[in-house]
């Protein structure tokens, strides 16, 4: 008999969700899962200039439960939306999308009362989270709540560890990005084995994202002009939109990169694939990056990875020497330095392709969803060992 499983999910958006969710549709009656799916909201505020909601990835019947943005929904709102769901479709488990909005320490609250199991998706790690104070007591509480955190990556479970969240109730799914539904690996190594392109003189980079002053991209155009001293024709492709969208591009004035910076807006990952076939690497320098799925998007073009060590994937996907190279965040010289050595690292774009694409191989939807859905069997067949709630640490 299959048991019954809600999993709730912030926002509409994100297509790697979707296709992770749909996938674990497909894969749930040999699970002996019953899963419901609710989307809270279409988007967040910050991502409406990103991309539009494309729900071709969704395939599989959900709830949404409000229109437009979550950032919008109050939480005299989102509160009483969220209990009448629960109320009106009873389920075994019930996985929350987080516990950093009222609303979910309403469904935490609400699924204790009428004695329905409880996990929580958590993606945060100690580098994008402040420590101390009442704040983090609440999330210590929170988390030993629930009988299961979905973690993503070694960084987010040492974080639950450090919150006195019992080892046997962490399950540990993967990130996985969408890729367009043409993608093909052997379409990407068929096109480095004929090109014969060169990603050392003159150096390209790219980056994918958000521009937000935590992204740290003044800092990447300060490393570019560093990086000129040596490779004087050394450019930089922006892709994304956000608030300091204008200071950017005064910064580069300034710096004389004028020439060297192309600001393309916000593109959808198909259009911006070519790019990544004919960049040197892509730059990540976040100051605050839970994981960073442009990481696996690049990876799975064959495009080595400059990452700041603030981001979560770093430990999994940043192998120095193999994908790319981690760098001191925040710190100019260690970026230009890691710029370097991706450049160098391209002397062999076939092998490094290839070497990318090995160690993101694993890090599918499919495989994801069988991840959780083995987690919420886990959940659900018998009582885990640390149920008791304690003061944080």
């Amino acid at each position: 008999m299959s048991r019954t499983v809600a999993l709730y999910h912030n926002i509409l958006w994100a297509k790697y969700k979707g296709l992770v969710f749909s996938s674990l549709l497909t894969q749930s009656r040999s699970a002996q899962i019953d899963p419901s799916f609710v989307q809270i909201a279409e988007t967040h505020g910050s991502r409406i200039g990103l991309s539009s909601i494309d729900l071709s990835y969704h395939k599989y019947r959900y709830r949404l439960l409000f229109r437009g943005a979550i950032d919008k929904i109050s939480g005299a709102r989102m509160i009483p939306a969220l209990i009448r769901d629960l109320w009106r479709h009873p389920t075994e488990l019930v996985v929350l999308p987080g516990y950093h909005l009222s609303g979910y320490w309403a469904m935490l609250l609400f699924c204790m009362i009428f004695r329905r199991k409880r996990a929580v998706f958590c993606d945060a790690t100690a580098f994008d989270q402040s420590r101390g104070g009442i704040k983090e007591l609440a999330k210590g509480l929170f988390f030993r709540a629930c009988d299961g955190v979905f973690c993503y990556g070694l960084r987010s479970k040492e974080y639950m560890l450090g919150y006195g969240v019992a080892e046997s109730k962490i399950i540990f799914p993967c990130q996985a990005a969408a890729l367009p539904p043409g993608y093909n690996a052997d379409e990407v190594l068929a096109f480095y084995a004929r090109e014969t392109l060169n990603y050392v003189a003159p150096p390209r980079f790219i980056y994918i994202g958000r521009l937000h002053a935590e992204k740290g991209l003044d800092e990447a155009l300060m490393a570019l002009k560093k990086n000129q001293q040596r490779h004087p024709g050394a450019s930089l492709d922006l892709f994304g939109s956000g608030p300091i969208g204008e200071e950017l591009r005064a910064k580069t004035q300034e710096l004389g990169l004028g020439a060297a910076v192309t600001f393309h807006g916000s593109k959808d990952l198909d259009e911006i694939a070519p790019f990544l076939l004919r960049s040197t690497a892509l730059i990540l320098p976040s100051h605050s990056e839970p994981w960073g799925l442009v990481v696996n998007e690049a990876l799975s073009y064959g495009c080595p990875v400059v990452v700041s060590d603030r981001c979560g994937c770093v430990p999994e996907l940043v192998i120095d020497g193999v994908t790319g190279y981690s760098f001191e965040t925040g710190n100019i010289q260690s970026l230009a330095a890691a710029m370097e050595a991706a450049i160098q690292l391209n002397t062999c774009r076939r092998r490094l392709a290839e070497a990318c694409l090995r160690t993101i191989s694993i890090y599918t939807p499919d495989k994801a969803a069988a991840r959780i859905l083995d987690g919420c069997n886990r959940i659900l067949g018998a009582q885990l060992t640390d149920t008791s709630i304690v003061p944080g640490r």
